[in-house]
Parts: structure tokens; sequence; C-alpha cells
């Protein structure tokens, strides 16, 4: 069982949780308010690969959607015969 000290030190985390996520949130408002999102360039690089990443998981979610509803599915593909024919054997 929790005794009357483990119910105060959860009160209390979730009192730090909520201060610090309003700390967050003022940090984050100031930022809009000032038109300055990117504080430094590690910003920037973070800005950068996450969008590279978003942009190419949906790229290829485009390309999947378009194999799977644009490619004619329903004719078996056609085989070609396999190997190099040896005329030598042949009488």
């Amino acid at each position: 069982m929790i005794g009357a000290q483990g119910l105060a030190g959860m009160a209390l985390s979730a009192r730090d949780v909520e201060s610090e996520l309003q700390e967050t949130v003022q940090q984050l408002l100031g930022r809009l308010k000032s038109h300055n999102l990117f504080q430094s360039g590690w910003d920037i690089a973070a800005f950068t690969v996450f969008f590279t990443f978003i942009g190419t998981v949906l790229v290829l979610m485009l390309l999947v959607l378009l194999h799977c509803c644009c490619c004619n599915s329903s004719s078996p593909p056609k085989r070609r015969p396999k190997g190099v024919d040896n005329l030598a054997l042949e009488p």
C-alpha cells in the first residue's frame, strides 16, 4: 500500500510536471510572439531532419498507393525463359 508520504510525493511530482509544462508553453508562446522560433543552428537542423523524414515517409506511402491502385494485377506476369540457349547441343 502507498503511505501518506508516497501520496504526497506523487502529488508533488504532479505539481512539478504541471509547472514544467506551463513553463514550456510560456517559452513556446514567447518564441511565437517574437517570431524567433529557431534559436540556434541545432534547432534548424532538427527541424530539417524531422521534416525530411516525414516527407520521405509520405512519398513512400504515395508510391505504395499508386502501385496498389494503378497496377493491373489481374493478369499474370509474363514469363520469360531463363538462361541461354546452347545451340551446340542441338543435332
